[in-house]
């Protein structure tokens, strides 16, 4: 298990200005991810050091939005005003996760804009609605990966989450831990952050210094 990428929700209005901005700061250019067709929703992404990346994610005006755990997710994040949704962990054997869940991982792909897919297994998203401090899990299924769409200058350096217990609730403590790549953790108390859990901030090492992305 390894950290995969981090997720930064966006409205469909401001997904073009949250692009420019972020990707300003970051001395990278985000690429044009493609709409998830099962969750009603659209990404963009900048590659990251290390085969991790970012990802700028927007509701859209779709079905699936509503119905869907992740489109739900987003579309709440986005009504709320945008920020970090979640951080999410990669794994090359998703069963094992899904016997704790006691569930099946959902089938997700999204169509990039020349037409290719890239695929994937998921599970956990139903858990961050209310506990964001949590990632969810991924198993990909093409070997594309988001991390190679771009050129690559910026490295995660710290992930700061708000979280009274440190990931005490859950079941993969320590596998989440083991698997930041030395990447180092600050939490943060709730009480701070207005009662609120999950990711506070990103920071990075850029061509121009450590930018904190909030």
């Amino acid at each position: 298990m390894r950290l995969d990428h981090v997720s930064y929700v966006t409205s469909h209005d401001q997904l073009a200005d949250t692009v420019q901005r972020l990707g300003s700061r970051l001395g990278t250019t985000f690429v044009d991810g493609g709409i998830h067709p099962r969750f009603g929703t659209r990404n963009f992404t900048a590659p990251l050091l290390d085969g991790k990346y970012i990802e700028v994610v927007c509701p859209l005006d779709h079905p699936a939005t509503e119905q869907t755990p992740w489109g739900k997710a987003v579309s709440k994040k986005a009504q709320q005003g945008g920020g970090w949704l979640t951080w999410v962990f990669s794994t090359e054997d998703i069963s094992p996760i899904e016997e704790k869940f006691g569930r099946k991982a959902v089938d997700g792909h999204r169509t990039r804009p020349d037409g290719t897919d890239l695929k994937w297994k998921q599970i956990g998203v139903k858990e961050i609605e209310d506990s964001r401090e949590l990632p969810f899990f991924i198993q990909w299924l093409t070997e594309d990966h988001p991390s190679k769409d771009g050129v690559t200058v910026s490295k995660i350096e710290k992930i700061v989450i708000s979280d009274k217990d440190q990931l005490s609730d859950s079941w993969f403590k320590n596998e989440i831990l083991s698997g930041l790549d030395q990447i180092s953790i600050d939490w943060v108390d709730p009480s701070t952050q207005e009662g609120e859990t999950g990711i506070v901030a990103v920071h990075l090492n850029t061509p121009t210094g450590v930018v904190r992305l909030d």
